[in-house]
C-alpha cells in the first residue's frame, strides 16, 4: 500500500515567497535594462544623425564643385520686402543638393522656375533630412499662411541652413541675423546660406573649420521643410515645443529653411530660429569643411552663445573657443 504524503503548507508558502522574490528581481533587472537600452538606442540615433549631416556636407561640397559656390539659402527673384511674402519661387538649399543625395528622380520632378508650392513632390519624405531621434509623425505637414490656412503639404526636416551669427546694426547695436529679414532688413546674411546667397569656399575667411553650414533643428520643436521658403508661409512651433503658445503665429517664410547660430536647446522661449534637438545635452552641427560635431546646450547671453554666434559668420575674424566642439 502506498501512503499519501500530507501537503506541507509551510513549503507552499515558501514556494510562493520564492516566486515573488524572482518576480521582484526580474522587475528590478528590467528597470535597469530599459534605460540602458534607451541609452544605446539614442547613441545610435545620434550617430545616424551625424551621418545624415555628413551626407549633406558631401552633397554641399559636390554642388560647390559643380557650380563654384554653395547653393542659395533660398532663391527669390523679386525685390526684398519682408522675407515672408516675397520669397518666390523660394527653392531652398535642401532642394538644390538633391542630385548629390541620390535623389535625382525627385529633383527632376521639381520646376525651379515655379513657386515651391506648385509641386506636390515637395511632400516627399527624405530620410537623410530627418534625425532618427526626431518626432516627425508621418513626415508630411501643412505649411500655413498668416490666417492658418493651408498653403501646401511639405516634407519635414530636422536640419536648417545657417544664415549667419551676430552683427552690428546700422543703429550701432549688436544683434543676430534674422532668418526672415536678414541684416538691417535687407534679407542678406553674414553666413553661408541666406536669401540669394552664392558663397564660395574662398569667401569664408574665418576658415571652413570655424564656420557653421547646417544646424540641427528638430521638427518636434520647429516645423521646417527641406524644399524651400514658401512665400506667404510661416514657420510654426512643432508638436513638442514646450514654449508653444496656442494660436500664436510663427515666423516668416525664410525660417522654414534657415536658422542663425546663437543658442542650442535654449531653456527659454520658442526658439524658432535657434538650434535644438531631441538628443540629450546638445545638437549636431555641420561645419563648412564637411566635419560634423556635437555642440552642447548653450543658453542665451552666455560666453558660449557669443562664440557660437561668431561661428555663424564667414568673415568676422573672431578667435573661437574650440571647447564648444567635441
Amino acid at each position: 500500500m502506498y501512503a499519501h504524503c500530507a501537503a506541507n503548507p509551510a513549503r507552499k508558502a515558501f514556494t510562493l515567497v520564492e516566486l515573488l522574490v524572482v518576480i521582484a528581481i526580474i522587475a528590478i533587472l528590467i528597470g535597469l535594462l530599459v534605460p540602458a537600452v534607451q541609452k544605446v538606442r539614442e547613441s545610435g540615433n545620434r550617430v545616424q544623425c551625424q551621418n545624415n549631416l555628413k551626407q549633406i556636407g558631401i552633397a554641399m561640397h559636390a554642388y560647390h564643385g559643380a557650380n563654384k559656390a554653395f547653393p542659395r539659402g533660398y532663391l527669390a527673384t523679386g525685390a526684398f520686402v519682408d522675407g515672408a511674402t516675397d520669397t518666390t519661387p523660394g527653392w531652398g538649399w535642401g532642394a538644390y543638393i538633391l542630385p548629390y543625395l541620390e535623389q535625382a528622380p525627385l529633383f527632376e520632378q521639381l520646376n525651379f522656375g515655379q513657386p515651391v508650392q506648385s509641386s506636390t513632390a515637395i511632400a516627399t519624405v527624405i530620410p537623410t533630412y530627418i534625425c532618427p531621434s526626431d518626432y516627425v509623425g508621418t513626415g508630411v505637414f501643412a505649411v500655413t499662411d498668416v490666417n492658418w490656412n493651408t498653403i501646401c503639404m511639405a516634407g519635414a526636416t530636422s536640419y536648417a541652413g545657417c544664415c549667419g551669427g551676430s552683427y552690428t546694426t546700422t543703429a550701432g547695436t549688436v544683434s543676430t541675423v534674422s532668418t526672415t529679414t536678414g541684416m538691417n532688413d535687407t534679407g542678406v546674411g553674414n553666413g553661408i546660406l541666406y536669401r540669394n546667397s552664392s558663397i564660395r569656399l574662398t569667401d569664408i575667411t574665418d576658415g571652413t573649420s570655424n564656420t557653421v553650414l547646417v544646424e540641427e533643428r528638430s521638427f518636434a520643436h520647429v516645423q521646417g521643410n527641406w524644399a524651400g521658403a514658401i512665400s506667404g508661409g510661416y514657420c510654426n512651433t512643432g508638436p513638442y515645443n514646450q514654449a508653444a503658445v496656442a494660436g500664436k503665429l510663427g515666423q516668416g517664410a525664410g525660417d522654414l529653411v534657415l536658422i542663425h547660430a546663437s543658442t542650442v536647446n535654449n531653456p527659454g522661449g520658442r526658439n524658432l530660429d535657434d538650434s535644438n534637438s531631441t538628443h540629450f545635452g546638445g545638437a549636431n552641427f555641420l561645419l563648412a569643411d564637411g566635419s560634423v560635431h556635437f555642440i552642447r546646450n548653450i543658453a542665451s547671453g552666455t560666453p558660449d552663445c557669443t562664440t557660437l554666434e561668431a561661428m555663424g559668420t564667414i568673415g568676422g575674424g573672431e578667435v573661437l573657443m574650440t571647447s564648444l566642439i567635441d
